[in-house]
């Protein structure tokens, strides 16, 4: 690797800004398109005459590619930047939605989640570099949760307008429409984002603390690149506390939240989409104080944050489906509100990852640790979706509250085995870094 010294910019300017607001705008999207199912799940599957599975492998397939690109897309950041990688999966993602609007059968539906999969998986980690390369270390942790924050707009996009448009109109109209959206941000990505400030001359990634910017030149530097992020704690500990703390939220406002509040519970769209809304709006507020309390308590955050934000989800998931009965209001409230915790508590762990990795392999080491909330998520939608067939109760018109129930309780030992992960790596990074003695093995 060769090394350059630049000393970063001390203060944004307005240029940085400016392609700040645009990678936003570009995730805010990216989320309509993750979601754009999740609001419209009922149709989709009266549509593709789909069980519940079937329904599942939808988001299943989407989530499992977003995951399986994580690190190829940290990799291909690290080598190329931010602006190609983004234009090319504003385009991808513009392919998929097309191809879901004219889709006549399952087979080619799944093609255009694939699709839209692997173009939402350039969006946040370039929009993270771009925090990075742009804006100066102190404010990375600030910037990151606002980047959350704003980008789960997204699903508000996707929640009420994009359902109504579709009821107004047709469904080939209405994903139609969202891919022609895609073409024009594309188009604003490749003109506004520059992947580095115009003072250095590389595409590269700068550590803000000594000013020192690394570039990757060479595929061998690539592969000791992923061994060395995942061989360190701090990585790992990254992975685990993203694959425990979003997954529940992702797989309830991406698929399941809609049909278990209206079959299951006995609400009405509207009704339905205002708890969700809530979801979307408590991750929002939450966003700024769960940033600003990671940036006081470095050193304190998983206990502190991560570990409370999946107890609260835990004991209001359970609650909801111990309750005898349909759930009164107020408990899907609160529960709204517990999962929409996981979100801003799941940005820690991208500090984690920052903290932990030089800057040569931030994107590599971002991706990894990306990773972990799909695949976590990917495993729960497709777990409750089985369940719920294996119950009789596939369709639509077979949901029920009981079948619900027990599909529920499918999650559950993911947040189990993502906390003793969580422990035990926050331990190995305690000892790398010199907080907690090294164990002494016992002769």
């Amino acid at each position: 690797m060769r090394t350059i010294p630049v000393s970063p910019t001390a203060r944004p300017g307005w240029r940085a800004w400016l392609i700040w607001s645009v990678g936003v705008a570009a995730y805010v999207l990216a989320i309509t398109n993750r979601t754009s199912l999740g609001a419209v799940g009922v149709d989709a599957a009266d549509r593709f005459q789909a069980d519940a599975a079937t329904l599942a492998l939808f988001a299943v397939v989407q989530l499992a590619v977003y995951g399986g690109m994580q690190i190829p897309v940290g990799v291909l950041l690290d080598r190329y930047g931010s602006r190609p990688i983004m234009t090319i999966g504003m385009l991808l993602m513009a392919a998929g939605q097309l191809t879901m609007a004219l889709s006549p059968s399952i087979g080619v539906a799944l093609i255009a989640r694939i699709l839209l999969g692997a173009g939402d998986a350039a969006i946040f980690p370039a929009v993270l570099r771009l925090v990075a390369t742009w804006f100066p270390a102190q404010r990375a942790p600030l910037m990151v949760q606002f980047t959350g924050i704003i980008g789960q707009a997204g699903q508000l996009v996707a929640l009420v307008p994009l359902a109504a448009f579709l009821h107004a109109t047709s469904w080939t109209i209405t994903f139609g429409s969202i891919a022609g959206l895609g073409v024009l941000f594309s188009i604003l990505v490749a003109m506004v984002i520059r992947n580095h400030p115009p003072e250095r001359g590389a595409d590269v990634s700068v550590n803000t603390d000594t000013g020192v910017i690394r570039v990757v030149t060479s595929a061998i530097d690539t592969g000791v690149g992923i061994r060395a992020s995942w061989a360190h704690p701090g990585t790992r500990l990254a992975f685990w506390s993203h694959f425990t703390t979003p997954f529940a939220g992702t797989a309830f406002v991406l698929l399941w939240g809609m049909p278990f509040l209206t079959a299951g519970q006995g609400l009405s769209t509207a009704h339905a989409a205002g708890i969700i809304s809530v979801y979307v709006i408590a991750g929002m507020a939450l966003g700024p104080v769960i940033g600003e309390l990671s940036r006081r308590i470095p050193n304190q955050r998983s206990y502190a944050l991560v570990l409370p934000a999946v107890a609260v989800q835990l004991v209001a998931w359970v609650s909801v489906i111990a309750f005898p009965g349909p759930a009164p209001v107020w408990l899907l409230y609160a529960l709204a509100v517990a999962l929409a915790t996981g979100g801003p508590a799941s940005m820690i762990a991208f500090d984690h990852a920052r903290t932990h990795n030089p800057s040569h392999r931030l994107s590599t080491a971002t991706g990894v640790t990306n990773a972990g909330g799909f695949i976590a998520a990917l495993i729960a939608i497709f777990l409750i979706g089985l369940a719920l067939d294996m119950q009789g109760a596939g369709t639509p018109e077979t949901y029920s509250l009981d079948a619900f129930r027990i599909a529920f309780l499918t999650p559950i030992p993911l947040w189990i085995i993502g906390v003793v992960f969580i422990v035990i790596e926050r331990k190995r990074t305690r000892i790398r870094m010199g907080l907690d003695p090294e164990r002494v093995r016992r002769r």
